[in-house]
């Protein structure tokens, strides 16, 4: 392993005259990789119907009724069924979850470098695997690949926002904002690069899943492996140039009636998850992600089975008495729906995460829950009365929040257990999204499938679910107001701190006395350019698709 030493911690450490605006372009380089997990649907489809591709039938060639599952996964006769590819999906966010909570510690202890190399060997792997089960026909594989490369999205994710948070201690919300956006818009990316991908690679005989699989598999490699091998890690003790901390609302009990800055304590991983702020904090993202994934994953069918006909200039003509041809037109509009809220739900975990730097954390979790309960309790009257466009701006303004839900946490829990093991910590609370995501979606099904055997009309079979989801955000909202400081008793000592410091500046010191540590330049002008555009190219890229998309719904 002495070979791979240059991928520790102390290798990693900026030198004299790095520049920190390096750090969110590799983080995006990472993030808009992991990112395509969230676009992973464009895939279903195509692999639901490679045999009857193959066989030339144009459509899919279904397994015999009495073929069990376990059957299907290693068939070579027949298709998958779209829910049997869909599992991928499930078994990915598990793993992240799973992955951030009981490797979280390992990423403070090994750094940003060694863990985004390993990320991307696993997500990478994921992506190999799949291209050869498309080939072979063999599902199973695809599910082993999606194990492996739920490790890589879940240490891809975690990877840069401890990093970023400690090299930018002055604008904490912004540096979440650019990690956890970078995330949000790797679908936006990818997705579209996929369809064309195989689009290029199609055949009348052929889906083109395997060759896409694997050249993406190879774009992904390049793009993670070169942003794990430019991020730094900021020196110990760094601060700006000219900041001074200043009380923003984020203080802390000192144990003595006062209040600390927020910078000035770190609460270790294990002892953050003993307070109840930590269990707070999990409830409001859990509540959060659970009311935001209920709009994702109704909006666009909410969309297209209430206003139905007055979407295509057919007023009063509901869903079910719609051609095929209508409601495919239909179908088109709600696609570029679901574009207006990828482009809000990236836009929130910038704009909110930026935003709480200004307004605090706990005031801008208070507006998600507030005017987030008003809207989701409005949206069925907005529904109702077929208003388009305000029942958009209320959909999307939703979405935002979801987003700055995501971005602005991570900064949350630094200023209530400081930055020393922010990522680790960090990783803990994800465990709110992997239970969010599982409960939310069955929720949303069993409650609509109960409403429609009630003989509710399709139309309003959304309107209880989204009364519960408001009612999630008032409790979201009780969640927040009990969010107190952190006493000092759980606080590390000054030893502690300062032997976890010196842990570092050791290795840093024998480094340089080896002569092991390369020489540092200070940052170009040209390198954080050109930097900026490999990440800024793809993401100009995506947002175009995805406008164009949008587009669709006012044409």
């Amino acid at each position: 392993m002495a070979g791979l030493k240059f991928l520790n911690k102390e290798y990693t450490v900026a030198g004299e005259g790095f520049n920190r605006w390096l750090v969110p372009a590799s983080a995006l380089m990472i993030h808009l990789c992991v990112g395509m997990d969230y676009g992973m649907s464009v895939f279903w489809l195509p692999m639901s119907r490679i045999v009857g591709m193959e066989q030339g039938l144009g459509k899919a060639l279904d397994c015999p009724a009495d073929m069990s599952i376990f059957a299907q996964l290693f068939t070579t006769s027949c298709d998958w069924k779209v829910v049997m590819c869909s599992v991928i999906f499930g078994i990915l966010f598990f793993m992240l979850g799973t992955t951030t909570a009981i490797l979280g510690n390992w990423l403070e202890h090994v750094g940003p470098r060694k863990c985004g190399v390993t990320s991307c060997i696993c997500f990478v792997s994921f992506f190999l695997l799949a291209s050869i089960a498309m080939f072979t026909h063999q599902l199973w594989l695809a599910w082993i690949g999606a194990f492996i490369g739920g490790i890589g999205l879940g240490l891809g994710y975690i990877t840069p926002v401890s990093t970023l948070i400690k090299w930018f201690p002055d604008r904490v919300g912004m540096a979440t904002g650019f990690a956890v956006g970078g995330f949000g818009g790797g679908a936006m990316v990818g997705a579209p690069m996929a369809q064309a991908l195989m689009g290029f690679f199609g055949t009348p005989t052929s889906t083109g899943l395997w060759q896409t699989f694997l050249t993406m598999a190879i774009v992904y490699c390049i793009f993670m492996l070169l942003g794990a091998f430019t991020i730094r890690v900021s020196p110990p003790g760094y601060m700006p140039k000219g900041f001074v901390p200043k009380n923003t609302g984020n203080m802390v009990d000192d144990g003595h009636g006062g209040l600390i800055e927020a910078s000035a304590f770190n609460v270790e991983t294990n002892r953050a998850m003993r307070t109840p702020q930590f269990w707070f904090c999990w409830g409001v993202l859990f509540l959060n992600v659970a009311a935001g994934i209920g709009v994702i994953s109704m909006a666009s069918p909410l969309l297209q089975e209430v206003f139905a006909g007055n979407l295509i200039n057919l007023p009063g003509v509901p869903f079910d008495q719609l051609t095929d041809a209508q409601k495919g037109q239909v179908a088109v509009i709600a696609a570029g729906f679901t574009g207006l809220l990828s482009l809000f739900n990236i836009g929130g975990r910038l704009f909110w995460a930026t935003m709480s730097d200004w307004i605090g954390r706990k005031n801008t979790y208070y507006v998600f829950a507030v005017v987030g309960a008003c809207l989701y309790a409005t949206i069925p009257t907005l529904a109702s009365s077929l208003n388009l466009i305000l029942f958009l701006c209320a959909v999307c303004v939703c979405l935002s929040f979801y987003g700055g839900g995501f971005a602005t946490i991570p900064a949350y829990l630094a200023d209530l257990f400081g930055t020393q093991f922010v990522g680790a910590i960090h990783g803990r609370l994800l465990t709110a999204w992997s239970a969010a995501g599982l409960l939310s979606p069955l929720l949303i099904n069993i409650i609509r499938d109960m409403q429609l055997n009630a003989g509710v009309p399709r139309a309003q079979a959304y309107s209880v679910t989204l009364y519960i989801m408001a009612c999630f955000l008032v409790v979201e909202f009780i969640c927040a107001l009990l969010i107190r400081p952190v006493s000092s008793k759980y606080y590390m000592t000054e030893e502690e701190v300062k032997a976890a410091k010196a842990s570092l500046e050791d290795k840093i010191a024998h480094a340089q006395e080896s002569g092991a540590l390369p020489a540092t330049k200070p940052t170009s002008a040209g390198t954080l350019v050109i930097c900026w555009l490999i990440v800024g190219i793809p993401l100009a890229y995506g947002i175009s698709q995805t406008v164009l998309q949008t587009m669709k719904m006012f044409m």
